[in-house]
Protein backbone atom coordinates (compact mmCIF):
# COMPACT_ATOMS: atom_id res chain seq x y z
CA UNK A 1 0.00 0.00 0.00
CA UNK A 2 2.71 2.69 1.24
CA UNK A 3 4.65 1.71 -1.71
CA UNK A 4 1.71 2.07 -3.91
CA UNK A 5 0.96 5.45 -2.42
CA UNK A 6 4.36 6.69 -2.91
CA UNK A 7 4.09 6.06 -6.97
CA UNK A 8 5.93 2.91 -7.33
CA UNK A 9 3.79 1.55 -10.66
CA UNK A 10 4.50 -2.28 -9.82
CA UNK A 11 2.66 -2.10 -6.43
CA UNK A 12 -0.56 -0.04 -7.98
CA UNK A 13 0.10 -2.60 -10.56
CA UNK A 14 -0.43 -5.16 -8.13
CA UNK A 15 -3.48 -3.35 -6.49
CA UNK A 16 -5.13 -3.20 -9.54
CA UNK A 17 -4.52 -6.68 -10.70
CA UNK A 18 -6.08 -8.30 -6.80
CA UNK A 19 -9.19 -5.52 -6.93
CA UNK A 20 -10.13 -5.10 -10.84
CA UNK A 21 -12.31 -9.02 -11.20
CA UNK A 22 -13.78 -8.35 -7.99
CA UNK A 23 -15.06 -4.72 -8.79
CA UNK A 24 -15.96 -5.44 -12.00
CA UNK A 25 -18.42 -8.65 -10.54
CA UNK A 26 -19.79 -6.18 -8.34
CA UNK A 27 -20.27 -3.22 -10.90
CA UNK A 28 -21.95 -5.93 -13.44
CA UNK A 29 -24.19 -6.61 -10.98
CA UNK A 30 -25.43 -3.46 -9.62
CA UNK A 31 -23.84 -0.95 -13.14
CA UNK A 32 -25.49 -2.80 -15.59
CA UNK A 33 -23.84 -2.56 -19.19
CA UNK A 34 -21.13 -0.43 -19.03
CA UNK A 35 -19.23 -1.81 -15.72
CA UNK A 36 -15.89 -0.89 -17.54
CA UNK A 37 -16.79 2.73 -17.33
CA UNK A 38 -17.63 3.26 -13.80
CA UNK A 39 -14.33 1.36 -12.35
CA UNK A 40 -12.00 3.50 -15.04
CA UNK A 41 -13.36 6.03 -13.32
CA UNK A 42 -13.28 4.48 -9.75
CA UNK A 43 -9.33 3.72 -10.62
CA UNK A 44 -8.95 7.26 -11.66
CA UNK A 45 -10.44 8.56 -8.34
CA UNK A 46 -8.28 6.06 -6.34
CA UNK A 47 -4.77 7.45 -8.17
CA UNK A 48 -6.20 10.90 -7.15
CA UNK A 49 -6.54 9.78 -3.64
CA UNK A 50 -4.15 6.67 -2.91
CA UNK A 51 -1.47 9.27 -1.33
CA UNK A 52 -3.77 10.26 1.16
CA UNK A 53 -5.44 6.76 1.82
CA UNK A 54 -4.42 5.37 5.63
CA UNK A 55 -4.73 1.75 6.29
CA UNK A 56 -4.05 -2.21 5.02
CA UNK A 57 -5.70 -3.91 2.42
CA UNK A 58 -8.73 -5.31 3.86
CA UNK A 59 -9.36 -1.10 4.45
CA UNK A 60 -8.16 -0.47 0.90
CA UNK A 61 -10.82 -2.88 -0.41
CA UNK A 62 -13.61 -0.98 1.36
CA UNK A 63 -12.63 1.97 0.41
CA UNK A 64 -12.68 0.64 -3.45
CA UNK A 65 -15.73 -0.54 -3.24
CA UNK A 66 -17.11 3.05 -1.50
CA UNK A 67 -15.84 4.79 -4.51
CA UNK A 68 -17.65 2.21 -6.43
CA UNK A 69 -21.18 2.40 -5.17
CA UNK A 70 -20.57 6.28 -5.06
CA UNK A 71 -19.79 6.66 -8.13
CA UNK A 72 -22.63 4.01 -9.28
CA UNK A 73 -25.27 6.06 -7.46
CA UNK A 74 -24.07 9.16 -9.59
CA UNK A 75 -24.06 7.33 -13.00
CA UNK A 76 -27.98 6.18 -11.42
CA UNK A 77 -29.06 10.29 -10.86
CA UNK A 78 -26.76 11.49 -14.10
CA UNK A 79 -28.78 8.79 -16.31
CA UNK A 80 -32.17 9.78 -14.34
CA UNK A 81 -32.16 13.15 -15.43
CA UNK A 82 -30.77 12.35 -18.87
CA UNK A 83 -32.38 9.56 -20.37
CA UNK A 84 -30.66 8.23 -23.58
CA UNK A 85 -33.03 8.32 -27.10
CA UNK A 86 -31.92 6.15 -29.48
CA UNK A 87 -32.26 7.68 -33.02
CA UNK A 88 -30.45 5.03 -35.20
CA UNK A 89 -30.69 1.16 -35.08
CA UNK A 90 -30.10 -0.34 -31.80
CA UNK A 91 -29.55 -3.82 -34.09
CA UNK A 92 -26.13 -2.07 -35.08
CA UNK A 93 -24.76 -1.94 -31.57
CA UNK A 94 -25.56 -6.05 -30.87
CA UNK A 95 -22.62 -7.53 -33.49
CA UNK A 96 -20.41 -9.11 -32.02
CA UNK A 97 -16.74 -8.13 -32.15
CA UNK A 98 -14.38 -9.77 -34.67
CA UNK A 99 -11.71 -11.39 -32.09
CA UNK A 100 -14.12 -13.19 -29.64
CA UNK A 101 -13.41 -16.93 -29.03
CA UNK A 102 -15.34 -19.47 -27.99
CA UNK A 103 -12.78 -20.41 -25.42
CA UNK A 104 -12.98 -16.82 -23.62
CA UNK A 105 -17.24 -17.50 -23.77
CA UNK A 106 -16.77 -20.59 -21.97
CA UNK A 107 -14.29 -19.41 -19.15
CA UNK A 108 -16.56 -16.59 -18.39
CA UNK A 109 -19.76 -18.64 -18.90
CA UNK A 110 -20.32 -19.55 -15.05
CA UNK A 111 -19.37 -16.68 -14.00
CA UNK A 112 -21.78 -14.55 -15.92
CA UNK A 113 -24.49 -16.92 -15.28
CA UNK A 114 -23.47 -16.75 -11.57
CA UNK A 115 -24.12 -12.52 -12.04
CA UNK A 116 -26.99 -12.99 -14.29
CA UNK A 117 -28.81 -14.82 -11.49
CA UNK A 118 -27.51 -12.79 -8.41
CA UNK A 119 -28.82 -9.53 -10.95
CA UNK A 120 -32.16 -11.29 -10.84
CA UNK A 121 -32.58 -10.37 -7.17
CA UNK A 122 -33.83 -7.06 -5.73
CA UNK A 123 -30.86 -4.61 -5.97
CA UNK A 124 -30.09 -4.29 -2.15
CA UNK A 125 -29.60 -7.91 -1.65
CA UNK A 126 -27.79 -8.15 -5.14
CA UNK A 127 -25.59 -5.67 -4.06
CA UNK A 128 -25.09 -7.15 -0.23
CA UNK A 129 -24.36 -10.74 -1.57
CA UNK A 130 -21.65 -9.43 -4.09
CA UNK A 131 -19.81 -7.31 -1.91
CA UNK A 132 -20.16 -10.31 0.44
CA UNK A 133 -18.76 -12.97 -1.74
CA UNK A 134 -17.11 -11.37 -4.58
CA UNK A 135 -15.38 -8.44 -2.92
CA UNK A 136 -14.56 -10.29 0.29
CA UNK A 137 -16.15 -7.47 2.73
CA UNK A 138 -16.74 -8.48 5.99
CA UNK A 139 -20.34 -7.97 7.26
CA UNK A 140 -19.15 -4.64 9.76
CA UNK A 141 -17.65 -3.04 6.39
CA UNK A 142 -20.92 -3.93 3.92
CA UNK A 143 -23.03 -2.79 6.63
CA UNK A 144 -20.88 1.02 6.88
CA UNK A 145 -20.78 0.92 2.93
CA UNK A 146 -24.96 0.44 2.28
CA UNK A 147 -25.58 2.34 5.34
CA UNK A 148 -27.13 -0.43 7.42
CA UNK A 149 -26.66 -2.33 10.63
CA UNK A 150 -24.65 -5.47 10.48
CA UNK A 151 -27.76 -7.65 11.66
CA UNK A 152 -29.59 -5.94 8.44
CA UNK A 153 -27.02 -6.85 5.93
CA UNK A 154 -26.77 -10.19 7.63
CA UNK A 155 -30.65 -11.03 6.82
CA UNK A 156 -30.57 -9.10 3.32
CA UNK A 157 -27.87 -11.71 2.16
CA UNK A 158 -29.67 -14.81 3.97
CA UNK A 159 -32.22 -14.03 2.14
CA UNK A 160 -30.85 -13.15 -0.89
CA UNK A 161 -28.69 -16.23 -0.48
CA UNK A 162 -32.23 -18.56 0.48
CA UNK A 163 -33.65 -17.15 -3.14
CA UNK A 164 -30.90 -17.59 -5.00
CA UNK A 165 -30.70 -21.92 -4.14
CA UNK A 166 -34.47 -21.95 -4.23
CA UNK A 167 -33.92 -20.46 -8.39
CA UNK A 168 -31.37 -22.62 -8.71
CA UNK A 169 -33.18 -25.68 -7.45
CA UNK A 170 -35.86 -25.35 -10.23
CA UNK A 171 -33.62 -24.26 -12.83
CA UNK A 172 -31.63 -27.73 -12.14
CA UNK A 173 -35.43 -29.58 -11.55
CA UNK A 174 -36.82 -27.98 -14.86
CA UNK A 175 -33.33 -28.95 -17.26
CA UNK A 176 -32.95 -32.44 -15.62
CA UNK A 177 -37.27 -33.42 -16.86
CA UNK A 178 -36.41 -32.07 -20.09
Amino acid sequence: MRLAASGDEAAFARLWRDNQPPLLRYLRVVAGDNPDDVASEVWLEVARRLERFRGGEGEFRAWLFTLARRRVIDMIRYHARRPVVLTGDPGDLDRRAGDDTAATALENMSTDAALELISTLPREQAEIIVLRVIACLDVGQVAELVGKKPGAVRVAAHRGLRTLAARLSATTDEAVTR
